[in-house]
């Protein structure tokens, strides 16, 4: 039995099927919102009529503000207890979606996905955190797959629900959708989460923790989202945030590492676990996102798919993963996690293998492919390395620990976003170089080409072969890279300790 509560040992309680509902709903929210807003984009800039390099602005400002708030949930969860807190942060978020519904323009926008970013930010770990809290560590792969279904399928889903909700009213709804969901949400959570013997944490507040952490990671999610349209090295303001956010998150480490009452305990990577788990968690995130954006880009700009056609194809492409899930969680504790994750980190290698080989002649079905492989492969990587990392820590650590693991994936894919549209970016020029070096209208292939392709103009033919096979080579510079990338989580897979037998921990419950 265990002792008498102390400060934030004090279990979740209620109905577990009404609990999962619930965090389920508010993190498939938070998800879809991610990936949502990139197909309203252009019709947002055209409501507005702003110039299309301050149009990013929209989602740059929700990711600044989301990056800041993910690793002090731990902290914020302490302090003011889970269901408070998760109340509040909901109310937040759905409030900001109303605001963002009705902005007049884009200064007001920005502002309101600010404000939605806070509360977006500790919507999804404190999700995970709630859930893995209620559910015996004997059941976390269960607890693992059920909120894989909103975490990793929402990013799927979005740029489809984005599709139809344009396609069938205005951009405004992508917001406005969110305001019956997250005020239900809200009301229910007093209602059916309950948290006995919760102590607040009335340590001194970690000031100075909490400004550099601030610092740090909006300018260094500012330089990832704003690097490659800027110019990287070519700009003042990137090379000036980019120092600024490694003085500020070194001197952040540093200080968390020495003071009494941190912000964010670093100590947690103590664990070898938790730390294989969350380097692995930061591939994922470059395989979801980076992977994702590369791949629409690909459709859009070479393919010349609509946004609902894009969409359509991530709908499919995620339909099996629902289905997989589940299943997933139900062998969980029966069979040895690491062997799921070097399934699941081989399944998403050969996806993005398979992206390697797409050409500008693909059908749908060439274009399903790779999507449905790689959806397949997170099935077997989101539930396991989630178990691997934050089951076999105590409970005391686990809203802290819940709030930088999901921080990694975050961050994976911004980097991923950012990495690969500098890929695309540099490979166009540099492969249009290299082919123009090589062609000759007067040479027979040149001629055959541009007969096959109905060309009236010899000149301009050749122009724009050039440059879509410099984008198609472009994209295939990328999905090879990723290939290597999501390849080195054999490594982390290999750090990871092989899980322990036994009834679960005290507190666990």
């Amino acid at each position: 039995m265990a002792g008498p509560p102390v400060p934030n040992e004090g279990p979740i309680q209620g109905s577990k099927a009404a609990i999962t509902i619930l965090v389920m709903a508010a993190a498939l929210m938070a998800t879809v919102d991610i990936s949502i807003i990139n197909v309203a984009l252009s019709d947002i800039r055209a409501s507005f009529g702003t110039p299309i390099d301050q149009i990013g602005w929209v989602s740059t400002g929700y990711m600044m503000a989301n990056i800041v708030v993910i690793p002090m949930t731990g902290w914020l969860q302490r302090r003011f207890g889970f269901r408070r807190y998760y109340a509040t942060s909901v109310l937040i978020f759905t409030i900001a979606s109303a605001l963002c519904g009705t902005a007049w323009n884009l200064p007001a926008l920005v502002v309101f996905r600010v404000l939605q970013g806070m509360g977006g930010g500790a919507i999804i770990p404190t999700s995970q955190a709630i859930l893995f809290s209620r559910y015996p560590r004997a059941q976390h792969g269960m607890a693992a797959a059920l909120f894989g279904l909103g975490a990793i399928t929402g990013p799927l889903l979005g740029p489809t629900i984005g599709g139809y909700l344009i396609e069938w009213a205005s951009w405004h709804w992508v917001f406005l959708v969110n305001v019956p969901i997250g005020l239900a949400v809200a009301f229910a959570i007093p209602r059916v989460i309950k948290e006995p013997g919760f102590v607040p944490d009335t340590k001194p507040i970690d000031k100075v923790g909490i400004g550099l952490l601030a610092v740090g990671m909006a300018s260094l999610q500012y330089c990832l989202e704003e690097g490659n349209r800027e110019g990287w090295g070519d700009s003042n303001l990137i090379l000036a945030l980019g120092a600024v956010a490694a003085t500020s998150l070194v001197t952040f480490i540093i200080y968390e590492l020495e003071t009494d009452n941190p912000v964010v305990d670093l100590r947690v990577f103590k664990n070898r676990s938790y730390t294989a788990g969350t380097g692995l968690n930061f591939l994922t995130g470059l395989a979801l996102f980076g992977t994702s954006y590369l791949f629409s880009l690909y459709c859009g700009s070479v393919m010349h798919y609509t946004a609902l056609q894009i969409g359509t194809i991530f709908l499919y492409a995620g339909a099996g993963q629902v289905l997989l899930m589940p299943l997933i969680g139900r062998f969980m504790g029966k069979v040895d996690a690491r062997l799921m994750l070097l399934l699941g980190v081989a399944v998403v290698t050969l996806s993005q293998f398979t992206a390697t080989h797409l050409t500008q002649d693909a059908d749908f079905f060439h274009l399903l492919m790779p999507n449905l492989i790689r959806s397949l492969g997170l099935g077997f990587i989101f539930i396991p390395v989630s178990v691997a990392a934050l089951s076999d820590l105590p409970q005391h650590q686990r809203g802290n620990a819940t709030g930088l693991f999901n921080l990694t994936r975050e961050l994976g894919g911004s980097l991923g976003t950012a990495w690969m549209g500098t890929v695309v970016a540099n490979g166009i020029a540099r492969h249009s170089t290299s082919l123009g070096e090589h062609i000759n209208i007067y040479d027979s292939a040149s001629q055959m080409q541009l007969a096959a392709h109905g060309a009236i103009d010899p000149i301009l033919g050749i122009a724009n072969q050039v440059r879509t096979q410099s984008m198609v080579l472009s994209f295939e510079d990328g999905f090879r890279l990723t290939t290597i990338a999501i390849l080195c989580g054999l490594f982390m897979v290999a750090l990871l300790k092989k899980p322990k037998p036994g009834p679960p921990p005290a507190g666990a419950h």
